[in-house]
């Protein structure tokens, strides 16, 4: 497995080491000794989350305010951009956001920890994603930050195309007048 540091140091890329042949492929997806080593987060996962999106789909930027939720994110069909921002406050990088494409043939994974929003775009016809998270969903503290939030200027590679969005992700306040942490 190769874990890369991005720009903000706490989220990481994750590449597992795949075993490929004219069967297909093996790689292990999870392992959380090398999960700790890699991230130093000694949390266990409590749940995971599957999702079906179709083109242009954006889903995000959420999070949740009390009970944080650190994410494991990983694309099964399809493609994504997997966006993770930084919202705590007391933090050099705080509303900074860093970007990578997840896919099924890259086997990329993203480490969202807690104290971060997370949204994706799908790139490709459809995608699949599987993330694990460390804590549980909480529908009353979860919280939203607009995608197209102009002081964040986050490229999600549209194009000039609008994403598809959810009633609630359309109407999510920019970082300025959003919920953060301490």
């Amino acid at each position: 497995m190769q874990v890369t540091a991005l720009a903000i140091p706490e989220v990481v890329l994750i590449e597992p080491q795949v075993h490929g042949d004219a069967r297909g492929f093996f790689y292990e997806s999870f392992n959380q000794r090398a999960f700790e080593q890699a991230t130093g987060c000694a949390g266990r996962f409590v749940q995971d989350n599957h999702s079906r999106s179709a083109q242009g789909v954006l889903r995000g930027l959420h999070y949740q305010i009390r009970q944080p939720q650190g994410k494991l994110v990983r694309v099964v069909h399809g493609a994504v951009l997997d966006v993770v921002v930084d919202l705590r406050k007391s933090s050099p990088s705080f509303g900074q956001w860093v970007a990578e494409e997840l896919s099924a043939d890259n086997h990329r994974q993203l480490w969202a920890p807690p104290g971060f929003a997370h949204g994706f775009v799908v790139l490709s016809d459809s995608a699949e994603c599987l993330y694990k998270t460390t804590d549980y969903y909480a529908p009353a503290h979860e919280r939203c930050i607009a995608w197209d939030d102009p002081a964040l200027a986050i490229d999600w590679r549209l194009r000039g195309n609008r994403p598809l969005l959810s009633p609630r992700d359309a109407q999510a306040p920019p970082l300025a007048h959003a919920e953060v942490f301490t």
